[in-house]
């Protein structure tokens, strides 16, 4: 059947080039698909925001999500291209906020535009073709890199330069793309939904580190935050020289939730000594089940978005 799909394209190193080692915005997006008669596709492309991601903020996830609801009628499937950098952010933060059937697929590139052996335009191409699947609906926010379809909860970058560095650590793709077909062999678990989203939430990120003291933990308690994610050692463990300032940031109410700062695994509070996870758990930190931290903070900013508090974000934190 004829698709249409809605390409938003975001900036990133996907749309920029490279001139004497240094790499910088191009004039005109260069990611652009003329060649209709490749794939059997109605595309119209939107250029919303232009800005390398380490410049995304969270009003421009909420504007990229928007953009995704008002064409919910009059799209079969959408495509983001996106910087690297923040792109698990973004997809995470659309998953958690799009309940829609139609697929929505972000991708980007490591190489420039202009590099020998760019990745940009067959990532885009590839992000197309999944778009337009049937195969495709429903399975939440997807990640095409490099052949692989990957779920935005688990899907990470693991690399600064290699174009296969996103990758799911503990779970690998759900499915791949060959020259011909898309094969998914993995089924998606279905993510908690938030209806609402803003930027007036303050949530930070520590990562915990041998004799980390209390300095990070007391200056979000000086600027009013209202979230913390902490990136713990091993298991779920922190060293006991940063307690006191834990122990400030949870008097302060802070909602205060623990991963691991290992990329494989989920913690849980077995260690019984001070600071160990089951320390930890008894003083009132939450526990997360396998995200990592910067995914931990995009869930924990919308649940605190959505007046989530006390057992009911300990249960959001468990799925």
């Amino acid at each position: 059947m004829h698709k249409k799909i809605l390409a938003i394209h975001t900036g990133g190193t996907i749309s920029m080039s490279s001139s004497q080692g240094l790499v910088n915005p191009a004039g005109e997006n260069p990611v652009k698909f003329e060649e209709t008669d490749l794939l059997d596709i109605d595309l119209e492309e939107s250029y919303p925001v232009r800005k390398p991601s380490p410049h995304m903020t969270l009003d421009d996830m909420i504007a990229i999500r928007d953009i995704i609801l008002s064409g919910v009628d009059d799209y079969d499937g959408f495509v983001i291209t996106h910087g690297t950098d923040t792109l698990e952010e973004t997809a995470y933060f659309l998953d958690l906020t799009l309940n829609i059937g139609q697929p929505v697929v972000i991708t980007g590139a490591m190489r420039s535009f202009n590099e020998i052996g760019s990745d940009g335009m067959y990532n885009y191409i590839s992000s197309l073709r999944a778009a337009m699947d049937d195969q495709s609906y429903s399975r939440g926010v997807l990640v095409v890199f490099n052949d692989e379809i990957h779920t935005a909860r688990n899907v990470t970058k693991t690399h600064t330069s290699n174009i296969a560095t996103f990758q799911s650590p503990n779970h690998g793709p759900i499915g791949i793309l060959t020259k011909d077909e898309i094969h998914f062999h993995h089924q998606v678990s279905l993510q908690d939904q938030f209806d609402t989203a803003h930027s007036g939430r303050k949530v930070g990120l520590i990562k915990a580190h041998a004799d980390l003291d209390d300095t990070f933990f007391d200056a979000l308690v000086a600027a009013d935050y209202d979230g913390l994610v902490i990136e713990g050692l091993g298991q779920g463990n922190l060293p006991p020289s940063a307690l006191q300032g834990l122990g400030r940031v949870l008097e302060a109410g802070i909602s205060t939730v623990l991963v691991s700062r290992s990329f494989n695994g989920i913690v849980g509070s077995y260690y019984d000594y001070e600071g160990g996870g089951y320390d930890l758990k008894q003083r009132g930190v939450i526990f997360s089940n396998g995200l990592n931290g910067q995914k931990a903070r995009i869930k924990l900013l919308l649940a605190l978005c959505n007046d989530i508090k006390d057992e009911e974000l300990v249960e959001v934190f468990q799925h």
